[in-house]
């Protein structure tokens, strides 16, 4: 019975006769390589993800601490979150020169440095060099690219519902960490939050290393759902240095409108979550007078109902067209952000909650709609495409960030800041909705 749910689980398309028999396919598999892999690539995503929750929950203790403005912290951040974008293309380059499964589990450990130095640090450039610049160029080596990576060479079928599950995993694990982390910087000091954080990250290193393949070809099949007597051949490597064929990737896909569409509306979606939401909220629910936890409580919620939003929204973007989906979100978004600042109080209550439960349905549901429609215009360059649209998602959070840190040290209050982000939200959706839906001739093939 436990084969039968665990193997269901994994591969949704095998008959439960096929489940049962599961156990005797040692030589002859049933569960297809490609949902291992997947998997694999969930655990990384969640284990990359106890860094996200770290600047939420810490901005307020480093500040009580060192007695620094609030406008540093989120500059550290904001370097966070501009390398985690600008690493992302080099990333998915990189990947294809030297497999998966090396690059992911450097960067792991990358991340894991990077988490645990500071509780050494005695000036602020030594946060920025942590949790800025080695958090940064970890976390964005494995960003959406790994997710454009994975689905683009494992699945044919599912595609869009396995990146809605993956997107959901490195978003809701960076959500879902957040009340532990908050606890153990409440009760045993922040230095213990940025332990556990390094120890979740370094934990994913040897699952990575014992099943992270990087192309069905290393295993001798097709990719999940390709047409029958599909050539189980690996991909010609890129010509040239990856970092080259990352640049010659952008200088191509910069002569496309839909590029910039989508880098446009992809910064705001990162302005409107990571940057602004996912930093700040917390430190702004506490001007309310909210206790940290519950702030914190919160926004694991957002991860939780993210779950839902962004695997539905993978779904929907196997069957409804991803221009539409984009513009119903960012609207919805925008409408949110402009209700937030009425919502803050000095405790818990229904409107707030209704808030999370929105927000996390909306968290990331941008990204199969936005991955789909890179690889409708971009092809086979799509992940290392889908690189370059992800550093605007993340150069948007970084400005958000930083920005957001500004408004409140001058004004005292958030509040100028959700009002900018919802009208950005609205200016997103009207950008995805001009978008037209075609491919573009052959980019950085060579």
């Amino acid at each position: 019975m436990h084969t039968l749910v665990v193997v269901a689980l994994i591969d949704p398309d095998l008959t439960p006769a096929d489940a049962l028999d599961a156990p005797s396919a040692r030589h002859s598999p049933r569960i297809h390589p490609a949902w291992w892999v997947a998997a694999v690539a969930f655990l990384t995503a969640i284990g990359a993800a106890g860094f996200r929750s770290t600047p939420g929950v810490l901005i307020e203790p480093l500040h009580d601490e060192f007695g620094w403005p609030l406008g540093l912290i989120g500059t550290a951040v904001s370097v966070n979150l501009v390398l985690f974008g600008l690493t992302a293309p080099f990333s998915a380059a990189l990947m294809e020169r030297l497999g998966v499964r090396r690059v992911v589990a450097a960067a792991l450990v990358l991340v894991s440095l990077g988490s645990l130095l500071p509780i050494w640090m005695t000036s602020s450039w030594q946060l920025i060099l942590s949790w800025g610049v080695l958090v940064g160029l970890g976390t964005g080596t494995m960003s959406m690219s790994l997710v454009a990576t994975v689905t683009g060479r494992w699945f044919v079928k599912r595609r869009g519902l396995v990146t809605g599950v993956l997107t959901a995993a490195g978003a809701t694990g960076q959500l879902v960490f957040l009340p532990g982390l908050a606890w153990l910087a409440q009760n045993h000091g922040w230095r213990s939050a940025a332990i556990a954080t390094a120890a979740v990250s370094v934990a994913v290193v040897p699952v990575v290393l014992w099943r992270f393949h990087s192309h069905p070809s290393d295993l001798g099949v097709a990719a999940y759902g390709a047409p029958e007597g599909t050539p189980v051949t690996p991909p010609p490597p890129p010509a040239g240095n990856p970092a080259l064929v990352a640049i010659r990737t952008l200088r191509e896909a910069s002569r496309h409108g839909v590029f910039w569409l989508l880098v446009g509306s992809f910064a705001v979606c990162g302005m409107s979550t990571n940057g602004l939401v996912g930093t700040h909220f917390i430190p702004a629910a506490h001007d309310h007078g909210m206790p940290m936890t519950t702030a914190a409580g919160l926004l694991a919620l957002v991860g939780v109902f993210d779950i839902v939003g962004t695997i539905f929204s993978g779904w929907l973007t196997d069957r409804v067209d991803a221009r539409f989906l984009l513009a119903v979100y960012y609207t919805l978004r925008g409408a949110s952000l402009f209700l937030l600042p009425s919502l803050f109080s000095d405790r818990m209550h229904v409107n707030m909650l209704a808030f999370v439960l929105f927000y996390g349905l909306d968290w990331v549901a941008t990204i199969p709609p936005t991955m789909a429609l890179c690889r409708i215009a971009f092809g086979e360059r799509a992940p290392v495409v889908f690189g370059w649209v992800f550093a605007s998602h993340q150069i948007g959070a970084a400005i958000a960030a930083a920005g957001a840190g500004m408004i409140r040290d001058q004004l005292g209050t958030y509040d100028l800041a959700w009002y900018a982000a919802g009208a950005l939200c609205v200016v997103a959706a009207s950008l995805c909705a001009s978008i037209r839906r075609r491919p573009v001739e052959a980019v950085g093939a060579t």
